[in-house]
């Protein structure tokens, strides 16, 4: 295969590939490895099904555009409507969820207890407000461009714990936490917006596409495996909810950056929605920067709710309410469409109903769970 092929199915997999990995190890651990990895595989093929379904759309339509625009041409103006709001939604949960995760990992980092995250969540806030102001466009491509970097450190950390994994932390199966781990699962294996992006990318060799939705997609998955694999059988059901935490050597450094280059990249996304989709002013940034502190600050005064609180409802409601519309419109893009694609996946009522009440129950076990 040749370099569009690579540099195609790895921006799907950095578009994966995020904070959400961290919190895989804590919803396995109240699981069971087992059945941590039953989900993992379970939710990861559908979301791969899902993916090819969208590279499907793009390829059926002869102009790019992105999730919400597919949305509009097949689905009308409230099918985007609900689109953007879903997607707006979903980046406020992220945002929320590592803010929680940076000022718990700072204050581990520094002082070795979680008594001054709150102060480290905010003071995090403050510098990538900053940055954000500056708009360093160039890091927006953090997300492709660094997941070589991602590969190794994972690997890395695999073979600096190796030694220490007990057996006994993987082989436990608790039933009663069966679905605990789907929403934090299916928020992990999201990474919808990249695949128009991949079209643009893989312009004039799109039979590739395929297969670069394939491996991009399989690329996190095996990823996630080790990585959750590597900490719960070293910590076990000690593992904290943001994973690198867990331990007090160098490994928290590893979790801010994983998070922090997460952080600034889905704020220029946010930014970009209400910019050029719902054309607000220039002061727009009002929104991406201080909502996500106002809802921080709420949550943590309150104690309302945790990292994998926040990421596990924010997965089930984005991923499943995204990957509904979707199937919509890849139905109507078979009659619709303007252009013959490169490859078709099968998609029915059938199909359509069976996802969609997984999904439906997807979300009200964790709605159910999370405000228990």
């Amino acid at each position: 295969m040749d370099k569009k092929f690579w540099a195609t199915s790895l921006t799907l997999s950095g578009a994966i590939i995020g904070a959400g990995i961290l919190g895989l190890p804590y919803v396995f651990s109240k699981s069971g490895f087992l059945v941590g990895v039953f989900w993992l595989v379970f939710l990861g093929l559908i979301t791969l099904y899902i993916n090819l379904c969208l590279g499907e759309i793009t390829l059926r339509t002869k102009k790019i555009h992105q999730i919400p625009g597919y949305a509009g041409l097949y689905l009308g103006k409230n099918g985007k409507k609900i689109m953007m709001l879903i997607k707006i939604f979903g980046i406020y949960a992220a945002l929320l969820a590592y803010l929680i995760g940076e000022g718990q990992s700072f204050s581990i980092l520094f002082f070795g207890n979680l008594n001054y995250s709150v102060f480290f969540a905010v003071g995090f806030w403050f510098v990538m407000t900053l940055f954000l102001r500056e708009g360093l466009e160039g890091l927006k491509k953090i997300e492709s461009r660094g997941i070589l970097l991602v590969t190794a450190i994972i690997l890395f950390m695999f073979f600096y714990f190796v030694d220490d994994v007990s057996i006994g932390n993987l082989s436990y199966i608790d039933y009663n936490g069966f679905f605990f781990p789907f929403g934090v699962v299916l928020f992990a294996v999201l990474g919808f917006s990249a695949i128009p992006e991949m079209r643009i990318e893989i312009m004039k060799k799109e039979k590739l596409m395929r297969k670069a939705i394939i491996l991009g997609t399989l690329i996190p998955i095996v990823l996630y495996f080790i990585f959750s694999l590597t900490f719960l059988g070293v910590f076990g059901k000690n593992v904290s909810q943001v994973a690198t935490i867990s331990s007090d050597s160098f490994i928290p450094v590893l979790g801010i950056f994983t998070m922090m280059a997460a952080y600034f990249v889905l704020s220029f996304s946010l930014l970009d929605v209400f910019v050029y989709d719902l054309k607000k002013n220039p002061h727009v940034l009002t929104y991406v920067s201080l909502v996500p502190l106002i809802l921080y600050l709420i949550v943590s005064f309150f104690n309302m709710a945790s990292f994998v609180n926040i990421i596990g409802i924010g997965g089930v409601i984005t991923g499943g309410f995204t990957i509904i519309l979707i199937m919509l419109i890849h139905m109507k893009s078979k009659k619709k469409g303007n252009r013959k694609p490169e490859f078709s996946v099968p998609m029915n009522w059938l199909i359509f109903w069976i996802l969609t009440l997984i999904f439906l129950a997807g979300i009200f076990l964790e709605l159910l769970h999370g405000f228990l």
